[in-house]
Formats: C-alpha cells, sequence, structure tokens
C-alpha cells in the first residue's frame, strides 16, 4: 500500500499541474480566435488577387515576354518553405508537418533546399542533416505582412536566379478547431487559374496588362508566403488548445484515481488501528 502522505503529495502535484494547464488552455483559446479571424480575413485576398493574376495573364500578347515567375523549367533542385511552430505543446501539428514533409522530398528525389520558417522544423531538418539556406524564427503570434517578406524576397531572387526549378509551400492548413491538415503546394512557378471569360468583363489597365502583372506577381508570392503562415499560427494555437484541454482532462482523471486509494489507504489504517484497540481491550 502506498503510504498517504506520498499519495497527498502526487494529489497535490498533479493538480498543480492541471491548473497550469487549463491556464495555456484558456491563453490558447484566446489566442486562436484572433489567428482564426486573421486568416479567414486573409482568404478571400488571396483568392482575388489569383483571379486578378490569370486575368492579367490572359491578356499576353503573342511575342511578349513572358515574366521569370511564370516560366516552368525542367525542375532539377527544388526549395521549400517550412513553416512550423517555435514552440511545442499542441499535440502531434509540428511532427506531422516535419514527416509530410520528409515524405515529400522523398517523393519528388530531386536535390532539395530547405528554408524553415520556426524551431521545430529547423531542428528537426538540422538533426537530418538537411541544405538549410536561410532559417527565420521567432515571428510572433501576430506577425505582420513586413516579418515576412524577407521570406518571400529569398525565393523569387533564387527562383529568378536559377537557383530553384520549383518552390513549394510547406504549411498546416487551419480546417477547423479540431482539423489541422499539413498541406504541401507549389509557390513557383505561379500557375494562373483559367479566367472565367463568362463574365465578360473589359478592364483597362494603366500603364499596360504587362507591366501591372510584372509588380503583381511577387506581391502575389508575398501574399501567399504571409497567408501560409497565418495558418499555420491559427493551427498552432488551435492544436495547443486541444492539446491542453486532453492534458487537463487525463490530470483530473488521474487526481480522481489517487482520491480514491487515498481514501481506501485511510479507510484500512482505521480498520486497522480499530482491530488493534479492540484486541487491546480483549
Amino acid at each position: 500500500m502506498i503510504p498517504i502522505r506520498i499519495l497527498r503529495r502526487r494529489i497535490r502535484s498533479i493538480q498543480n499541474t492541471a491548473k497550469v494547464t487549463r491556464a495555456m488552455e484558456m491563453i490558447a483559446a484566446s489566442k486562436m480566435r484572433q489567428a482564426q479571424q486573421r486568416v479567414l480575413a486573409s482568404r478571400p485576398y488571396a483568392d482575388k488577387m489569383l483571379e486578378v493574376v490569370a486575368h492579367l495573364a490572359a491578356q499576353a500578347q503573342p511575342g511578349d515576354t513572358v515574366h521569370p515567375l511564370l516560366v516552368r523549367r525542367e525542375p532539377k533542385n527544388i526549395g521549400i518553405i517550412h513553416i512550423t511552430a517555435d514552440r511545442g505543446l499542441c499535440g502531434g501539428l509540428n511532427a506531422n508537418m516535419n514527416r509530410r514533409v520528409l515524405s515529400f522530398m522523398d517523393e519528388v528525389g530531386l536535390p532539395a533546399a530547405v528554408m524553415p520558417v520556426g524551431r521545430k522544423g529547423r531542428d528537426f531538418m538540422a538533426r537530418l542533416g538537411q541544405n538549410i539556406i536561410a532559417e527565420f524564427t521567432h515571428l510572433g503570434d501576430r506577425p505582420a505582412l513586413i516579418d515576412t517578406l524577407a521570406i518571400s524576397r529569398i525565393v523569387i531572387d533564387d527562383y529568378i536566379a536559377g537557383v530553384f526549378d520549383q518552390v513549394y509551400l510547406a504549411y498546416t492548413r487551419f480546417v477547423t478547431t479540431m482539423e489541422q491538415q499539413p498541406v504541401v503546394r507549389e509557390l513557383l512557378p505561379i500557375e494562373p487559374m483559367q479566367a472565367d471569360q463568362s463574365l465578360h468583363l473589359d478592364y483597362i489597365y494603366e500603364p499596360s496588362a504587362k507591366e501591372v502583372l510584372g509588380h503583381l506577381l511577387p506581391r502575389y508570392v508575398e501574399m501567399e508566403t504571409y497567408h501560409a503562415i497565418l495558418e499555420s499560427i491559427a493551427s498552432e494555437q488551435s492544436a495547443r488548445m486541444v492539446a491542453m484541454r486532453n492534458a487537463t482532462d487525463a490530470a483530473n482523471d488521474m487526481v480522481d484515481s489517487l482520491v480514491l486509494m487515498l481514501n481506501k489507504a485511510r479507510q484500512e489504517l482505521i480498520t486497522k488501528e480499530l482491530l488493534d484497540i479492540a484486541g487491546g481491550v480483549t
């Protein structure tokens, strides 16, 4: 039988742990709501930008020079923007993303350079000895677009220079509070979607559609990178809230079990003392 003193000490320790996980759950829930609002607000903007890019690309005339970010080459080297969290305690979020990127690199079978955004992805890739060309950490829970411009600028410059033939975005897409989906999708070259000809819209671009497209394409890459980081932050806070809730529930269940053991131990001790007293009287 475990001594009553040790049982009480364990109960106090687990109760203190439950208070900490409960507080972390509430903090994550608050941050999650803010992150979700930013993600949902940025999605229509990103979709509309892709629609405008498609319309501008459709205005190209025969003989026009194709913008470098639209040129598709035979892939020989690829770059991956690998977005994870800086911290743990969010369930299997980081591990799932790391495994997804590693699986993708095996599927492609081409030399890959990785640009980790977040400490968990950086540490994982460093342990495996992958080619890390740049790393970005401590962006915080509410990064602004300007905080992510350096990431976009590196991949744009390297793609135009021919260092990469393809660039991929790897991030965790926020689906619901209970579901986060690891995603790896192509960022460069930009593949404009087919413009909807049924709308029959004829825009007039100044100074010209070609020049507007040339300025808009880098902004599109910047926006897509920023949006992927927002998706990952919303996923991180959602996963952390769920993980801390599960940890709190598990701690409370453990306390209940230990309280039951404590009561049994006290009952056994009292019964033993009563038997000793009765035996002494007789």
